[in-house]
């Protein structure tokens, strides 16, 4: 059992940031699922989001993505996120973050849906360059004890009290140590959710093996609202690739000029279907991509930027143009094989702008929140942002109303006593597969009432075959993963359901149309 005043489940963007702002003056864990480094911040080629070009304002950024969001966003929350870009971004210049520069100002590429050059990067690899600064700065900090390989399985909360309580309130995690098999409890005043989203219920998604949509069901399960979840972003350009997978071909490519073609004829066909080409919004791409793929029965589209100079290309993509020519395919005069691929979950957990969650105790931040600021669709780049400030806000929070988190007590430990090892691997395996498979075919980026009822259907075998296996054998990473999967399947199959009409990334046949009022999906335990 590990002890600490606040406990932060999850190692990216949103769980550091919020580590390095509250360690000052607590003692705080932060436990890795993984690696400390193999979380979907690493993953983030784009850049961060933020007003600074002369003739840029608030204003813009905010209707950008108000626009993106199909109108779903909350304004509030949205005006907060981008007034305190600009702050963030500075923050992560002091701990070293080496953004790209031009002359002595900061240089800003533009991306689909925004109106502005904003987004700040370090060439096409600013995740990995972000979460390389704030990994040192925690390792660097004497207050930030970082632990990987810890699998969380269900938050502890007053039903696991020794004195049982239904008070509802949040202890910390009982965790899966990778190392030693054996299930550690973490106890905590204040817990912080920054566990990423759920792309691996989808078959293909740029998202890391570890997001499985775990913080999303732990919390549901211990009594949490969920809200949004309908709302699967698929990012258009993923490399098409027998032996690579999930490799992204960022926004970025289309934002300095890329087109995408059909690749038989070499047709442009983003101008016929929407007036910003291919600087519409992901949602539209992804729907016209996918409609000429079925339409015309290929494989994948062409992304080509190869009528820009090599030097161009190589300056602004060099991890790109890297990885491609170790593929045989040179993008500065050769197209891009690509297809749209689940990239980011725009719905979560309910939190407040203190990144607060219905549960007391019980904090959140990141691509595992529904917060308001993505709505029906996240605009580009604004992912990165609303790490750095909700886990700043959600360090503020628990800072200024410490006195008020009472100290946790005795809870119980993990019992084992009931069940015995697995000799049924397989079934996992099987499970997780078809999950994947029925998601991707009857829940992905067109949707029929039909369909969804497919899924919904499948779910409903699947979960007593699971929960079956859950209550007789130890838990193992690959079977918390899985019951994850499955119980994320189930929220995003409901909330699609309950959507009757077309919004943002939902887009049914059977509901082509949007309704005049923008609501939000919310499921209550």
């Amino acid at each position: 059992m590990t002890d600490s005043d606040i406990l932060i489940v999850g190692s990216g963007a949103a769980g550091l940031t919020a580590a390095l702002n509250l360690a000052d003056r607590f003692k705080v864990t932060v436990l890795a699922k993984g690696k400390l480094n193999e979380g979907s911040t690493a993953w983030a080629q784009g850049g961060i989001a933020a007003v600074l070009e002369p003739g840029d304002t608030f204003e813009s950024h905010i209707e950008d993505t108000m626009v993106a969001g199909a109108g779903l966003n909350d304004r509030a929350t949205v005006e907060f996120v981008v007034e305190n870009a600009p702050a963030a971004i500075e923050r992560l210049q002091k701990l070293g973050v080496p953004f790209a520069t031009e002359g002595n100002m900061l240089h800003l590429t533009r991306e689909g849906g925004h109106s502005h050059r904003r987004i700040v990067h370090v060439a096409d690899a600013t995740g990995w360059a972000v979460l390389d600064a704030l990994l040192r700065a925690a390792d660097a900090h004497p207050n930030i004890t970082m632990v990987p390989d810890q699998v969380a399985i269900d938050l502890a909360t007053s039903r696991h009290e020794m004195r049982y309580s239904g008070a509802g309130h949040v202890w910390g995690i009982y965790a899966v140590d990778r190392r030693t098999g054996r299930v550690v409890l973490h106890k905590a005043r204040a817990t912080i959710l920054a566990t990423g989203g759920a792309g691996r219920t989808y078959q293909f998604s740029t998202a890391p093996k570890g997001a499985t949509g775990d913080g999303i069901a732990m919390a549901w399960r211990a009594g949490a609202r969920v809200s949004n979840m309908e709302f699967m972003q698929f990012h258009p350009t993923c490399l098409y690739n027998t032996q690579v997978k999930n490799f992204l071909i960022t926004e970025a490519v289309r934002g300095e000029g890329g087109h995408l073609k059909i690749p038989e004829t070499g047709h442009r066909f983003m101008p016929d279907l929407d007036p910003r080409a291919e600087l519409a919004p992901r949602d539209i791409v992804a729907r016209a991509i996918d409609h000429e793929i079925k339409r015309l029965g290929l494989d994948y589209v062409h992304l080509d930027i190869s009528h820009q100079s090599p030097a161009f290309v190589r300056e602004h993509f060099p991890n790109i143009h890297e990885k491609l020519l170790s593929l045989g395919i040179d993008m500065t005069v050769q197209p891009i094989p690509v297809v749209p691929a689940q990239h980011y979950t725009c719905g979560g957990v309910i939190v407040d702008r203190d990144g607060r969650t219905d549960l007391p105790g019980l904090y959140a931040a990141g691509e595992v929140t529904q917060s308001g600021l993505h709505g029906a669709n996240r605009l580009a780049s604004n992912s990165l942002l609303e790490c750095f400030v909700y886990g700043e806000a959600c360090a503020n929070h628990i800072a200024a109303h410490w006195d008020d988190l009472p100290p946790p007590p005795d809870i119980r430990p993990w019992d084992e006593s009931r069940v015995t090892d697995s000799d049924e691997e397989v079934v996992i395996k099987q499970n997780w597969t078809e999950i994947r498979r029925f998601m991707w075919n009857y829940v992905g980026i067109v949707r029929t009432t039909k369909r969804l009822e497919r899924a919904q259907h499948r779910i409903r075998m699947l979960t007593d075959e699971i929960n079956d296996y859950y209550g007789h054998f130890r838990v193992t990473p690959d079977l918390i993963e899985l019951r994850n999967l499955l119980q994320t399947a189930e929220l995003i199959v409901r909330c699609a359901l309950h959507r009757k009409e077309s919004r943002g990334l939902h887009y049914t046949l059977d509901y082509p149309q949007m309704q005049a009022e923008a609501v939000d999906t919310i499921l209550i335990p």
